[in-house]
């Protein structure tokens, strides 16, 4: 055997045993191998998508009004501020999305467009209106879809799903996409919490904070606040504490006046883990602050020594101790009924940042288990017809030189799954189907080259002659028709969601693969038989 063909034979060799190593753990062999291999080989394989295995498909809207609204409020906190250290008295309050300033002139007007730029204000008769300018407001929800995206997926990461999808759709929709879920409902809560932790001073001292009852049922909070709503101080809100009895299991709310400005907010935590009450072994979640969150927990708790002070996690409230001393060091303890797993999310989502605003959902779609065996099961049979269809009209076409095609139709598939296996990709229905094209485009291959040999035969030339040509003549269109597919399949990957990315991927795996399985592999077994002795005539 000549020495270009020996390194063509190796190189043909090593890249299967290489597909083959990666795509082991896909296969029931992997089980049975040593703990040494599954250690420190490729234990991965191709991971199948939410299509094949089940799981769970949601579609969420981030409310970016909502975003605008906390902005709002921050500015509002911002020019009462400002006005208090300039010394000019209004009151400053928001309407909607604006801000009115009453009464106002000239010198606040200016102050406001000197130190908030992104701020338009106009003066209406004594008052100041002021709200977002434009530009700042489709910032502010650009950056909230993008905030979002990374929180969900710092969430699902600790979570522990394998493979998830996330994405950004359109201008303000995320798309989660969980194969495997067991627990889809837990898995929503945890994704669509917004987790925005806040610590408000309870307000005792006021006449309204007596004349609230004890506890009210799960579903009297509107009652609550249309009877006192009118009456509540201009800094003051009403949330509720959830209370579950622990020996009936029944749920009531205690109504809890509370200031409106929170203390602390959760932003500047450092850590939040799960822990046990050494007293009754109940799970709490344990929260630290940063340098700077805590110092400024020490100078809150210091001011208000005797006073409560709320833990609030998205409107309500967990626990309302006493602040019995300063608390230094910048830890707290986030108690309430609920469980490990329940302990275990809050923890979860707490230390992955809140939302910068809710989330609505437009679409929740569970994939069973069942569904996915079946889509598996006709993907696997569609594949197999298609195959097995194209093997039986290659050898009867093309004899001899179709059984060389077949051959490299096989090599192309081992390779094409040894690739995915090596980049962990995840295999859907439209996966397979980027492999069926595949597989199509590699037997396109073999027949415009083996159409190319026929026509020097047609010519008189040896069949060693007919190959060398006819590879040679076909190379071109081949390699022209491959590159432009990969250029399609690139730009569906760029633009493309989840399923069109994984369609997009496995069709490029199949077209690089097909060049040298094509142009390589059946040439080289050619070469083989024709170095062998002088061929008269040629199968084909």
């Amino acid at each position: 055997m000549k020495k270009n063909i020996l390194w063509r034979v190796l190189l043909i060799g090593l890249t299967v045993l290489v597909a083959a190593v990666f795509f082991l753990p896909n296969t029931p062999l992997f089980r049975f191998m040593p703990q040494w291999w599954t250690n420190n080989m490729p234990n991965k394989g191709i991971i199948l998508g939410l299509d094949l295995q089940g799981g769970l498909h949601l579609v969420f809207e981030v409310e970016g009004d909502k975003a605008i609204e906390t902005s709002t409020d921050r500015y509002v906190y911002l020019i009462k501020e400002m006005l208090q250290k300039k010394k000019l008295q209004s009151e400053v309050k928001r309407s909607g999305l604006t801000i009115e300033i009453s009464p106002s002139g000239q010198e606040i007007s200016n102050a406001i467009k000197e130190n908030y730029p992104v701020l338009d204000a106009a003066l209406s008769g004594q008052n100041l209106v002021v709200k977002i300018s434009g530009k700042e407001v489709q910032r502010i929800k650009d950056n909230a879809v993008d905030q979002a995206l990374e929180t969900i997926r710092n969430r699902i990461d600790q979570f522990g799903v394998a493979e998830p999808t996330i994405h950004r759709q359109g201008e303000n929709e995320i798309v989660v996409q969980l194969p495997g879920v067991k627990d889809p409902k837990r898995a929503i809560d945890l994704v669509g919490k917004t987790a925005q932790l806040e610590f408000k001073l309870v307000d005792d001292e006021s006449p309204i904070a007596a004349q609230l009852p004890q506890a009210v049922g799960p579903g009297d909070e509107e009652t609550i606040m249309a009877q006192f709503g009118d009456k509540l101080p201009a800094d003051d809100q009403i949330l509720f504490e959830k209370k579950v009895n622990k020996e009936t299991g029944a749920v009531a709310k205690l109504p809890i006046l509370v200031k409106k400005q929170a203390a602390l907010t959760g932003n500047l935590l450092s850590e939040a883990k799960v822990s046990l009450d050494s007293r009754f072994s109940e799970p709490y979640v344990s929260i630290s602050f940063n340098t700077e969150g805590a110092k400024l927990f020490e100078e809150v708790t210091r001011a208000n020594t005797k006073k409560r002070l709320a833990i609030i996690l998205d409107n309500t409230i967990y626990s309302a101790p006493v602040i019995q001393e300063p608390i230094a060091g910048g830890s707290a303890q986030i108690t309430g009924s609920f469980g490990m797993e329940e302990a275990k999310d809050l923890s979860i989502v707490l230390k992955a940042g809140a939302l910068p605003a809710p989330l609505k959902m437009l679409q929740n779609v569970t994939v069973g288990p069942s569904l996915g065996e079946d889509s598996i099961a006709a993907g696997t049979m569609a594949g197999i017809i298609g195959t097995i269809a194209v093997i039986v009209f290659m050898m009867i076409y093309y004899r001899l030189s179709g059984v060389i095609a077949d051959f490299a139709l096989f090599l192309n598939i081992v390779l094409l799954f040894g690739a995915m296996a090596s980049l962990n990709a995840t295999l859907s229905l439209p996966g397979i189907a980027g492999i069926i094209l595949a597989i199509g485009m590699a037997v396109d291959s073999n027949v415009l080259m083996f159409e190319r040999i026929r026509d020097e035969i047609r010519l008189g030339k040896t069949p060693r002659s007919a190959v060398d040509s006819g590879y040679s003549k076909a190379f071109w269109t081949i390699f022209d028709s491959h590159v432009t597919t990969l250029i399609t399949a690139a730009v569906l990957f760029q633009f493309g969601t989840g399923p069109i990315k994984g369609f997009a991927v496995t069709l490029s795996l199949g077209v690089i693969i097909n060049l040298f399985t094509a142009l390589i592999g059946t040439k080289t077994i050619f070469d083989i038989i024709n170095s062998k002795s002088e061929v008269k005539k040629l199968s084909i």
